[in-house]
């Protein structure tokens, strides 16, 4: 049995989030913030681990890039992408910068990194940390004004009120519902082992291995431990460890067996959704979605916290401009902005580039398997096949114009290898093979060009 005790508006802002970027940064700027975290102890996730070189500028921008001092975090300066099929790779190096040295992402072990995110959140006098679980949000007619929250071990139900509330609960959001329409799909799972003392293929490089029947990503997060996920389409595989052994194992580069067996037999293998969410609105005003809870797109890429963390950024310079949060057409006005401005910049290029990919490395199909080949040929082409994905990738020069060019140079590229994979005498042959792939490329990047660009309604 739960009793009401009423608490008084302390804050400017409630954080109800699974990381504390925008608490840190916000208390920065010396804005009242209540932080409710449903668990103060470090996560142990297998997801949120890679920052490309976008999202660590922004944690520079920020003033939060020390929260990787400490954590043992390892550079990336691009991938290796190994291909099964025909036992080769190809290496993509992330963009130069200015004084033409490669730039740098970062990995990490996520609790690490999440643990120290809430220590610069909770070392400013107007960041109130608590740990608690939200039970609900509260009303005025369309209005959130706050939340209802509970405390381990104390039965007694808290009601806490602010101008503002920022709603960034993850992946597994409960929250999401009362607030946004838009359903979560997922169309495959990530099954991650920790490897431990495993060499690299190429130093300070991650790699995708390019498998059957989907992709499998490789990359280092400390000096001692290496992060695995091997992609299940579809349903997750009852026995993943017998799958990861007889299925998974073979497919992988010499230099990895070792390891990844070592790990079969002494590791719990961890298995998470990898959803896909487009951005909408909440329905309601007096609130603010961030983070996963907003959008989500296949791991495959890495780019996820790097899209959260430019989100914040946004944020930061939006929220420095509005004086008063009970102004609700001032902040209703910041929000339209945001979806505009993340649409023409880092979540449209991330979100079409993470799905479109993943469409091609786990494709099943003769048409998806043509992408496919082409695609790792494109790459292998180097130049500015290899530094406009890349930049696009690194989140660096996230232009959805390069990311459409691109995606249909592959195309073409792939009709092309249909034309002449067939003698003179079969023309018909390689033209309606030509024609179908072409076909499907357009049925797997114009629908997600429509998620994106699709209006959202503000109410």
């Amino acid at each position: 049995m739960f009793m009401y005790c009423s608490t008084a508006c302390l804050a400017d802002l409630i954080h109800l989030c699974v990381g504390a970027s925008l608490a840190a940064v916000l208390g920065q700027d010396g804005r009242r913030v209540l932080l409710v975290e449903k668990d103060l102890k470090e996560p142990d996730r297998i997801l949120g681990e890679l920052l490309q070189p976008g999202g660590y500028q922004a944690l520079s921008q920020l003033h939060l890039a020390d929260c990787l001092d400490g954590i043992e975090s390892e550079a990336i300066q691009g991938y290796v992408v190994h291909d099964y099929a025909s036992k080769s790779n190809v290496v993509l190096h992330y963009p130069k910068d200015s004084h033409g040295q490669i730039t740098e992402g970062r990995a990490f072990h996520h609790g690490r990194f999440v643990s120290r995110l809430r220590q610069m959140a909770s070392c400013h006098k107007s960041v109130t940390v608590i740990e608690g679980t939200v039970t609900k949000l509260l009303y005025d007619g369309n209005c959130i004004v706050g939340v209802e929250y509970t405390t381990s071990g104390v039965f007694c139900k808290k009601v806490v009120k602010a101008p503002l509330t920022i709603v960034a609960d993850g992946c597994f959001s409960k929250l999401r519902k009362a607030l946004v329409t838009e359903a979560v799909c997922v169309p495959s799972y990530f099954s991650g082992l920790l490897l431990e003392d495993c060499p690299q293929f190429q130093w300070n490089h991650a790699e995708i291995v390019l498998g059957d029947p989907s992709p499998i990503l490789v990359y280092k997060i400390s000096p001692k431990h290496t992060r695995v996920l091997v992609d299940t389409p579809g349903l997750l595989q009852k026995d993943i460890k017998g799958y990861m052994l007889e299925k998974i194992l073979p497919q992988l580069p010499a230099h990895l067996r070792d390891s990844f067996r070592a790990a079969l037999y002494s590791e719990r293998v961890r298995s998470m959704p990898n959803s896909f969410l487009p951005a909408s609105h909440a329905e309601k005003t007096g609130v603010i979605l961030l983070g996963d809870a907003l959008n989500m797109r296949h791991p495959l890429t890495g780019s996820g916290m790097s899209v959260a963390l430019n989100d914040v950024l946004y944020w930061r310079n939006a929220l420095r401009s509005l004086a008063d949060l009970t102004d609700h057409a001032a902040v209703l006005a910041a929000l339209r902005k945001f979806h505009i401005r993340r649409k023409n910049s880092h979540s449209f290029a991330v979100n079409v580039l993470a799905q479109a990919l993943y469409a091609l490395f786990a494709g099943d199909d003769e048409e998806l398997m043509c992408l496919r080949k082409a695609c790792f040929a494109y790459f292998k082409l180097g130049g500015i096949c290899v530094s406009g994905p890349m930049g696009l990738l690194s989140v660096l020069s996230p232009r959805p114009i390069t990311l459409i060019c691109h995606f249909f140079a592959v195309a073409m590229y792939a009709v092309w290898c249909c034309l002449l994979s067939e003698p003179v005498w079969a023309v018909h042959r390689s033209l309606r093979k030509a024609y179908f792939t072409f076909k499907k490329a357009c049925c797997v990047l114009f629908p997600l060009i429509w998620s994106e660009l699709k209006p959202i309604s503000f109410f």
